[in-house]
């Protein structure tokens, strides 16, 4: 089935099945691999993207669930003009291996686009779906709370 889908602000036709996980949409009919397999169940959030801004899993998400547009994590920010969430990253040096990074700033930028000033317990809330092997969790809260000062200055 043909199917029309807003990605990053640019459309895309997919000829697929309803029922394939928009993740694989993502990676593999439309080359953006910034989003990240790692479970398959929609447990560990590597695979984080939105829709309408919005978190979800994509993993999870069939071609029949989009209904709107969605934004990964390369629709945030390049290298050379990076989101603030993305900038506070690199500042606070969060990544170790990386795998799961875009997931985390991906339900990052949701978390300071519906609370601009989360406290700590704020952030273990939203983000405790997100895994992380290298453990970089204080970092994390570390970048978030940066990145929401830096987005109340500008």
């Amino acid at each position: 089935m043909s199917t029309t889908l807003r990605i990053n602000g640019k459309t895309h036709q997919v000829d697929l099945p309803d029922d394939v996980p928009l993740l694989w949409v993502l990676r593999d009919e439309v080359g953006l691999t910034g989003t990240k397999y790692g479970c398959g169940v929609a447990a560990c959030g590597a695979c984080t993207v939105h829709i309408n801004g919005e978190a979800v899993r994509s993993c999870q998400t069939t071609l029949a669930d989009v209904d709107g547009e969605i934004t990964t994590i390369e629709g945030l920010g390049t290298p050379k003009a990076m989101s603030i969430i993305q900038q506070a990253w690199v500042d606070h040096q969060v990544a170790q291996c990386g795998y799961c990074q875009s997931g985390q700033i991906m339900q990052a930028a949701n978390l300071l686009a519906d609370n601009p000033t989360p406290s700590d317990a704020d952030i273990e809330e939203v983000m405790q779906g997100n895994l992380c092997r290298c453990g970089t969790y204080p970092r994390i809260r570390a970048a978030i709370h940066s990145a929401a000062q830096k987005m109340q200055e500008a």
